[in-house]
């Protein structure tokens, strides 16, 4: 299975059944499925959802939001849930203007699933951390 790394982009080839074991980049050496939210920016966003064969799972938020930093907790804990079965990655609205336009975000938090580099589902809102692993499918 392709994974992109979140640190330095760089594709790598995990074999599915040792994506649970903390794989880490070829290239950088860190960790390539954290068991937190990555961070993904206008210059990143594109390549990493299209490279990437794992389901990724967007939190589009701003500092600025009340329910943007309810939510927060409850995406770290399922990012902690979906280690090696999903990435969970945020993208700040405020300072990835681009991102945020071509993906047509009105209101946050929204979160948005992709699959295959498409989107396949979204939902606006708080959602409690086993709320989104059930979302997510897994």
């Amino acid at each position: 299975m392709l994974v992109v790394c979140p640190h330095c982009a760089t594709l790598n080839r995990v074999p599915e059944d040792r994506l649970g074991d903390s794989p880490v980049c070829g290239q950088c050496g860190k960790d390539l499925l954290p068991a937190a939210p990555i961070t993904l920016t206008d210059a990143s966003f594109d390549r990493f959802i299209a490279k990437s064969e794992l389901p990724v799972l967007v939190d589009f938020w701003a500092e600025w939001c009340g329910p943007c930093k309810m939510m927060a907790p409850q995406f770290a804990q399922a990012a902690t849930l979906l280690k090696g079965r999903a990435v969970l990655a945020k993208v700040d609205t405020d300072a990835n203007p681009q991102v945020s336009v071509r993906n047509r975000i009105r209101s946050i938090p929204t979160l948005a699933l992709y699959r295959g580099g498409q989107e396949v589902k979204r939902q606006s809102g708080v959602m409690p951390a086993q709320e989104l692993v059930r979302w997510v499918g897994m």
